[in-house]
């Protein structure tokens, strides 16, 4: 039911209607990611190491593989006509993963800078932006991270910087905006993008977050082009339209919801990740208590009639040595 509370926001009470489908005790779940071929969403357990793949059908999940850190990934149909697979990033670099054995690095730093990575995503183009992060809460000078461009070609470049904690990525529907989140600075900031070139550019600040909010985390574009978010700490995920207000605020049973992603037959259906490893304690709400109440670990469900829109698949290859 919706309930207006006093500032006009909706707030969603799903107090029946948000279900566990998955439930590994994931120490960082991440990266859900629908494949509208196979109807299976994907989705990681980055700090666990840990790769599993839900069949919509079935109803069933699995682990399809272990003792491999899968930060971010997107769907790879490289042009060169290269097996398809993923890019996969993480905290050694950008990855090319045929999703079986064979794993290619594409590179470990970009420009002189190390490709210590975490949430990545495809344009329509093929290529990849992520965003690199080296916050450390026991060093106020840590370095800042970037955001990344990867072509289809397999060239890198840095295309912004100054980045705390590197997150959740999204494209409006009509390709002109490229929404990044930056947990740590609790922004989410928004780009004038260029989809021909791939270019960024005019950086603002799209939504702050407040401090009992949450740090703002993974995040997905739906086709009304409202972007959804999940607030880490917050123990929800938040609806913004395009203007940056709140819509509505969907309450989840987790206090660490990490990342969502929509997806189902009609593409209705939203998945949310969460985490059950007590993480960044130092950007928590005053008063937060991590012993009370249930942090996370499972996957959830729930679905709004609201529809979504299917990821782009990157179409990176291996670069080529030039022929002698």
């Amino acid at each position: 039911m919706l309930v207006p509370i006093p500032d006009g926001v909706c707030q969603f009470v799903p107090t029946n209607l948000i279900s566990a489908i998955a439930n590994y005790n994931d120490l960082c779940g991440e990266n859900p990611l629908w494949d509208i071929k196979t109807q299976r969403l994907y989705w990681t357990d980055m700090t666990g190491r840990r790769f599993y793949a839900y069949d919509w059908k079935s109803g069933k999940s699995e682990i399809l593989e272990e003792d491999f850190e899968v930060c971010g990934a997107a769907f790879n149909e490289p042009a060169s006509g290269d097996a398809p697979g993923w890019v996969v990033v993480n905290s050694h670099g950008i990855w090319l993963w045929d999703g079986l054995e064979r794993l290619s690095l594409l590179t470990a730093e970009v420009d002189g800078e190390r490709c210590q990575m975490d949430d990545c995503i495809a344009d329509p183009q093929g290529r990849l932006f992520a965003g690199s992060w080296f916050y450390d809460p026991a060093d106020d000078n840590y370095p800042l991270g970037h955001l990344i461009r990867v072509d289809a070609d397999g060239s890198t470049r840095i295309v912004d910087d100054g980045i705390h904690l590197a997150n959740g990525l999204g494209f409006s529907p009509d390709l002109k905006t490229l929404y990044f989140a930056d947990s740590a600075a609790r922004v989410i900031r928004a780009y004038d993008y260029n989809v021909d070139s791939g270019g960024i550019r005019n950086r603002r600040d799209f939504v702050r977050v407040p401090p009992d909010s949450g740090l703002p985390d993974g995040l997905t574009v739906d086709a009304e082009g409202y972007v959804w978010c999940a607030h880490w700490f917050g123990v929800r995920v938040v609806r913004y339209d395009p203007d940056g207000n709140i819509e509505r605020t969907i309450l989840f049973p987790a206090k660490q919801v990490s990342s969502i992603a929509f997806g189902g037959p009609e593409f209705t259906d939203i998945f949310v990740t969460s985490a059950g490893l007590s993480d960044s304690p130092p950007l928590a709400p005053m008063g937060y208590d991590p012993g009370a109440g249930y942090i996370g670990g499972s996957l959830f469900h729930t679905n709004l009639d609201i529809p979504g829109r299917p990821e782009y698949r990157a179409r990176i290859s291996i670069p080529r040595p030039l022929a002698g």
